[in-house]
């Protein structure tokens, strides 16, 4: 190490008196231009401004700029090179970026369990990827980890549990329903932490054939077993069975496993359904299980007087997993892990009490240090945007967002009931429309193999040509014994009675000639 006044070996680039050379490398100052950077920063957010909010959600724009793998990965160049590139052209690589990526803002995007565009939670996550905070600690993370407590004390309340209860926002709604499956172990066999699996009974779980395949994935991962997942048949509208339940567990006393968790679900992915909560949560106490409630997508309608009764039971869950960037467009991603506990359960499944973060002689109050709770370290600051925007619109208003699109909902089906070739598959509980368009070809087909092998195949083509159009954005599926339909999802204030009409007309103008 020496202490040099020179040039930087015939390079162009001065360098400052005094500079320190170690191991070959001039330290002499920053090296990175903050200026340019800042230029470049207010150069792209015009871009972001014109083309990933107004055109990404003006509704006369295409949803998605269609381009298969082989082709999309020419228009964007996606090779990385020894050399940089130079800011304007970065900015061109944003606005492509932009263009061929889907616009799930766009008022006819239908086609995933979160849409829309909030405005006060998008400049929330502008705020918090400036900060680039990390929630794990008061000291590095002060505002967002009050803003949490806060945000997790309000949903508590609206799950119902009046004597409160504890939470953590986790990365999406599969890792929450691993927490739960993760807390029911640890109550029900607290020594598994330290001894793990090796001294514990076959534990097995219960959980709807139309619950999320996280669930499955969950017991995998855990080291639980997906065949010690007992999966309970559901009835025709897409409900948990609690007879079929009680029938399971009592198979698995029988068997000599031992029962510990009964996963339901309040809002399922294709349907829309609502598990019988009170029951199901009767059974739970009967039998000394873990009562956890997937309300990842339904659980929007707690926030509605109208709507929350489809919840009904859920204050007697022990834990809830609830989604705000599905329903409530809190962004991407958005995700409570509530729990009725409140005897520290989260510290005592997960704590590591790592000594370089988590010091109990700190100069302030260590029980803000939240991160112990969590399986994570570094963990987003996802409460913020949810916060700003319910501090934006209010209770009333974010209510107002979920009658509207159960509203919305309920009109689509209406017009699909009196559409000529369209079948509605149920009566939506929910924000999910199900239904088939079946074309001019197959109308006077009589119901039997030869014309469900048939429409099987109209819902894929369709799909295809709304894609490559850019028109709109709808899913579809087959489920269970039921051929390709298409599932319709509301949740965009942004989306007007016209864009209902908009999809039926559009599917059929896409599909009459199949």
């Amino acid at each position: 190490m020496s202490s040099l006044i020179c040039e930087n070996g015939g390079s162009s680039k001065p360098v400052k008196k005094n500079a320190v050379l170690v191991d070959g490398v001039y330290l002499n100052g920053p090296i990175m231009d903050s200026k340019a950077g800042e230029r470049f920063v207010e150069e792209a957010f015009p871009i972001i401004m014109e083309e990933a909010i107004r055109k990404a959600t003006d509704v006369n724009e295409k949803v998605c700029e269609w381009q298969p793998p082989e082709e999309l990965k020419q228009c964007l160049d996606l090779d990385l090179r020894e050399g940089g590139e130079a800011p304007q052209q970065i900015l061109k690589r944003c606005k492509d970026v932009i263009k061929y990526s889907v616009k799930t803002g766009h008022p006819r995007f239908f086609n995933q369990l979160y849409a829309g565009m909030d405005h006060y939670s998008l400049v929330a996550r502008f705020i918090t990827e400036a900060i680039n905070p990390s929630v794990y600690t008061f000291e590095v993370s002060p505002t967002f980890v009050m803003i949490e407590e806060v945000i997790l004390k309000k949903m508590i309340e609206c799950v119902g549990w009046e004597e409160g209860g504890d939470g953590i926002f986790s990365p999406g709604g599969s890792i929450s329903n691993m927490y739960a499956v993760n807390l029911a172990r640890y109550k029900h066999c607290p020594s598994i932490k330290d001894e793990g699996l090796s001294g514990m009974p076959r534990l097995v779980m219960f959980t709807s054939e139309e619950c999320h395949y996280s669930i499955g994935k969950a017991a995998a991962f855990l080291g639980i077993g997906t065949k010690n997942v007992y999966v309970v048949p559901a009835d025709e509208r897409g409900k948990m069975i609690p007879e079929e339940l009680e029938k399971q567990v009592q198979r698995a006393v029988k068997e000599g496993a031992v029962p510990f968790i009964v996963c339901a679900t309040a809002g399922t992915t294709v349907l829309g359904a609502f598990d019988p909560l009170e029951k199901i949560a009767d059974i739970c106490q009967k039998h000394g299980l873990w009562f956890h409630v997937d309300a990842s997508w339904g659980g929007g309608a707690l926030m509605s007087n109208k709507h929350r009764h489809l919840l009904n039971g859920i204050q007697r869950a022990d834990s809830v997993a609830w989604n705000p960037h599905k329903m409530l467009m809190a962004g991407l991603q958005c995700c409570a892990f509530l729990v009725k506990d409140k005897t520290g359960i989260f510290e005592k499944c997960h704590s590591s009490q790592a000594s370089y973060l988590f010091q109990q002689d700190k100069f302030y109050d260590v029980r803000y240090d939240t991160g112990d709770k969590s399986i994570q370290c570094s963990r987003r600051a996802d409460a913020f945007k949810f916060w700003l925007m319910w501090k934006a619109v209010g209770t009333r208003g974010l209510e107002d967002r979920v009658n509207r699109a159960l509203a919305l909902a309920r009109y689509l089906a209406e017009e699909i009931k009196k559409k000529e070739g369209f079948r509605l598959i149920l009566e939506p509980e929910y924000a999910n429309v199900c239904f088939w368009y079946i074309p001019p070809s197959l109308r006077n087909m009589p119901d039997g193999p030869e014309f469900w092998k048939k429409l099987h195949q109209v819902a894929p083509v369709i799909k295809e040509r709304m894609m490559k159009k850019g028109s709109m954005m709808v899913g579809y599926q087959p489920h269970r014994d039921k051929v390709n339909f298409f599932r319709q999802i509301i949740i965009s204030p942004q989306v007007s009675r016209e864009d209902m009409d908009f999809v039926l007309q559009e599917i059929e103008a896409l599909g009459k000639d199949l």
